[in-house]
């Protein structure tokens, strides 16, 4: 069930794309011409395979068309949503967000949980699947950089082909990002443009790397054409121009700042985003899902009250909410308690509440916290810009306004709570305990260092840094290679 695949769909070459306007994305034709062209096992590369009802690898880059471009463009948007509820199961479940109960699969609850004598393993579907589906986009970005080199003028203008690097080096520093969040200090491949993948870097190379991606693309989306070429979801809604893309991708590039604890940096590239104290904390870039025939659900929804196969949320998270917090409403009490591999809950996680529930890739409320942490731990911190920022969340949550020591240990606490219950189930808890609580970590790649910060369930159990690179991978591992971190440009296709 949980084992590596390769899935090529059937997909017709010419579908016109003004369908996209619909509110999903159809995998009939988010499989594009090359979103799925993987194979294998090996989590770098694309293999390309004859198919009669779609132009070839080659075609593509060679005889890039406007309808191509197109199709490459939306199943590169459409992969980003491939496994993502492993991911979000990852990160969760090590965070102690949630326990994710399965009759089929026990190493959600011994491996994630480090029940036991377990150990996270490096060729096992947790990290094989969402890791791979992760650089399954960027090399198909990648692909669409280079299609785009080489489309002549009549097919798209400068300014066009500014608009596509754009679009692709801001998904490829978002996807590149996720994989950093899983093996941290154990590295990432950041170049996989050429025929042969680069080295893996450290941590820190990555995020800079990532930084430059997303800076690159900032600069491509500023000098290309008002509107895209293609159409995206409505997960852009609000973001389909490529100004309004822009503010997305400075969103982004402020998370990476804040993970390089570069707080000036943050306060600078989020004053470009979609950060607004007056706006919606919903407002944002969403992965959209629907029961539209070919389309894809919501991977992570399951039924709150089902029995056997379920998420059911931490103990924790009800235990330490503060009382009229309306957050509270992110979980659901159940029916009957279930318990299972020495682990029980009475509530479900009802963050995605239905088959069609969106999940965010970034949005206002992320941006309001972001800058109040950078103000609060920048080098002269701006104690009365962390409440204000604060204060936004806190109403919409029902708490009022802060009225706690305005100490930057006090702020820091309550930073931490806000993070932990407004961004709930979004994927954050765990890089944020790691990045913001775990000072006994050091330097250390050992698990331990974290083990005082999260709750420990069962005897035994641990909370671990970091998962490591895939098998596969480890193959051609290269750590000490000299590597500046940067992606390199993409030139024409000779």
């Amino acid at each position: 069930m949980y084992d590596d695949r390769s899935v090529i769909p059937f997909c017709l070459p010419n579908r016109p794309f003004h369908t996209m306007r619909l509110r999903a994305l159809s995998v009939a034709v988010c499989c594009g011409l090359l979103v799925l062209l993987w194979a294998g096992c090996d989590s770098v590369s694309i293999d390309e395979r004859e198919d009669p009802n779609r132009p070839s690898l080659e075609g593509t880059i060679e005889n890039p068309t406007r309808g191509k471009i197109a199709n490459v463009a939306t199943g590169v948007e459409a992969g980003m949503r491939t496994d993502i509820n492993l991911y979000l199961t990852d990160v969760g479940v090590i965070g102690r967000e949630y326990i994710r109960f399965s009759g089929s699969e026990p190493r959600f609850t011994a491996d994630l949980l480090g029940g036991g004598s377990s150990v996270l393993d490096n060729n096992t579907f947790y990290i094989t699947r969402p890791w791979a589906e992760r650089y399954r986009v960027v090399r198909n970005a990648n692909i669409l950089i280079k299609a785009t080199g080489n489309a002549p003028s009549s097919v798209l203008s400068d300014a066009e082909k500014e608009a596509v690097r754009g679009f692709a080096r801001t998904i490829i520093g978002y996807q590149l990002l996720l994989n950093a969040n899983l093996t941290f200090r154990n590295g990432i491949r950041v170049d996989v443009a050429g025929d042969e993948p680069g080295p893996v870097v450290d941590y820190s190379a990555a995020l800079q790397a990532i930084a430059d991606s997303l800076d690159a693309a900032s600069q491509s989306l500023q000098g290309g054409s008002d509107e895209f070429p293609f159409t995206l979801s409505s997960g852009f809604d609000g973001f389909h121009s490529t100004a309004a893309f822009r503010t997305f991708n400075r969103a982004l590039a402020a998370r990476v700042a804040a993970y390089q604890q570069d707080y000036e940096r943050v306060l600078e590239v989020i004053d470009d985003s979609f950060v607004d104290s007056g706006a919606s904390l919903r407002k944002g870039t969403y992965h959209v899902f629907s029961t539209a025939a070919g389309d894809m659900t919501n991977p992570f929804f399951l039924d709150p009250q089902a029995s056997g196969d379920l998420i059911a949320a931490h103990p924790s998270y009800v235990a330490d909410i503060r009382a009229d917090d309306n957050r509270i409403d992110k979980v659901v009490e159940r029916l009957d308690s279930f318990g299972a591999a020495g682990l029980q809950s009475d509530w479900g996680f009802a963050v995605y509440d239905g088959p069609t529930a969106p999940i965010p890739i970034i949005r206002n409320a992320e941006l309001l916290l972001l800058r109040a942490e950078a103000n609060l731990l920048k080098s002269s911190p701006d104690l009365d810009a962390v409440i204000e920022d604060l204060n936004v969340i806190r109403n919409a949550a029902g708490l009022g306004d802060y009225s706690g020591p305005e100490t930057q240990d006090a702020l820091f606490d309550e930073l931490l709570y806000q993070r932990r219950y407004e961004l709930y189930g979004e994927g954050h808890r765990w890089i944020d305990v790691r990045r913001l609580l775990g000072d006994d970590c050091g330097s250390a790649t050992d698990d331990s260092c974290l083990d005082d910060d999260l709750p420990l369930d069962r005897e035994g159990d641990n909370v671990w840094l970091q998962f490591p690179i895939p098998a596969d991978e480890n193959t051609v591992r290269t750590l000490d290679r000299p590597s500046t971190g940067t992606i390199p440009e993409q030139k024409p296709h000779q």
